[in-house]
């Protein structure tokens, strides 16, 4: 009896009870977790950044040259069309004015000592008690004297002209958004000096990298938020899209139309702007759900018998921080492996512990 107990246990040691059965854990099933796909419209969503603007501005500037004596306005301010802006010494202009009206004057007085001289000579010329050539240059003297004073009148408007374009007042209702010239200055005529941002309908400006738009054939709506407040929104139309590349960023100029949005979003507001991309079927998956196929992207997808598993190659329309969008290679009801999909091997059961809502 000892001697078999000994020769069970010699059998025992040199060959196990599991010695044919495969080693490893290939017999085992992969615990996974599933979503079921669901398909759904899905449009990416393009996000661009810029500013406010006023709709129309302009660049005011002093019509002749001179010193700035006076600054009546500064960045910031709001001001109504007419109002004073700023004032050039206007010495220079008040003498020109002075020597205008006087050499008006002048031409004035010779012009009535000619049309005395030519009644005169037209009443001694009915008597024949004088010459027809004293009289024909009485008739010269008074079209000669009466174009001195047209010309002397015309001298003497400009003169005026130049004397008021020494103040320079706000062309419309707006915000002066620039100053580029102080008091005591001496500023060259036509040098812009302020920027008046006029009032009413305000634009979005977006500086934007244009293979953004090559795929867009018509103009698209946006929506506009203010940066340090998302909750402030706009509507917006895109109105105009500018023909040429900034050649130093490569990006094109595209203003939104938004009308007059809430007063937080003031000029040079930094906003952002969304456009809705077209919509097409699609299954949004989590990222955890994507593998690799010979290069390309593929998920797991359980069979009908809830064991086996396929590895299925996809079209991935667009990857976000947390998901994928799935838009060809699954069908609405496949049961796809989300997680524990790393550890599977062609040919491996997969035992499902868990699923996710679609």
């Amino acid at each position: 009896m000892k001697l078999l107990l000994s020769l069970i246990a010699a059998w025992s040691i040199a060959f196990p009870a599991h010695a044919g059965e495969p080693s490893g854990n290939s017999g085992r099933r992969v615990a996974v977790r599933i979503a079921t796909a669901r398909l759904a419209p899905y449009g990416e969503t393009l996000a661009l950044t810029g500013e406010i603007r006023a709709r129309a501005s302009s660049q005011l500037s002093f019509r002749v040259s001179g010193r700035i004596a006076e600054r009546f306005r500064d960045v910031g301010d709001h001001v109504k069309k007419g109002d004073l802006l700023a004032r050039l010494d206007p010495s220079q202009q008040q003498a020109d004015v002075a020597n205008a009206e006087a050499a008006l004057a002048a031409a004035e007085a010779g012009a009535r000592q000619a049309a005395s001289a030519f009644d005169r000579q037209k009443a001694l010329l009915d008597k024949g008690f004088t010459t027809q050539s004293a009289f024909d240059a009485a008739t010269k003297a008074v079209r000669t004297t009466g174009g001195t004073v047209d010309s002397a009148k015309a001298a003497l408007d400009i003169a005026r002209a130049n004397l008021a374009y020494t103040e320079l007042r706000a062309d419309a209702d707006g915000v002066v958004t620039a100053r580029t010239a102080d008091a005591g200055e001496v500023v060259a005529a036509a040098r812009p000096i302020f920027v008046i941002a006029a009032d009413g309908p305000r634009d979005a400006v977006f500086d934007v990298y244009e293979q953004l738009f090559l795929s867009i054939t018509t103009r698209p709506d946006v929506t506009v938020g203010l940066v340090k407040d998302p909750s402030v929104t706009a509507p917006g139309k895109v109105r105009e899209i500018s023909p040429t590349v900034e050649t130093r960023t490569g990006t094109v100029r595209v203003k939104v139309d938004i009308g007059n949005p809430p007063a937080a979003m003031s000029l040079g507001a930094p906003v952002t702007g969304h456009i809705a991309g077209r919509k097409s079927p699609a299954v949004v998956l989590p990222a955890g759900a994507l593998n690799e196929n010979d290069g390309t992207a593929a998920v797991w997808v359980v069979g009908t018998d809830g064991i086996s598993a396929e590895l299925r190659p996809v079209g991935v329309a667009a990857y976000t921080t947390n998901s994928i969008v799935v838009e060809s290679g699954l069908a609405d009801g496949d049961r796809v492996v989300i997680n524990g999909g790393k550890l599977l091997r062609p040919g491996a059961s997969v035992e499902i512990v868990g699923e996710d809502a679609p």
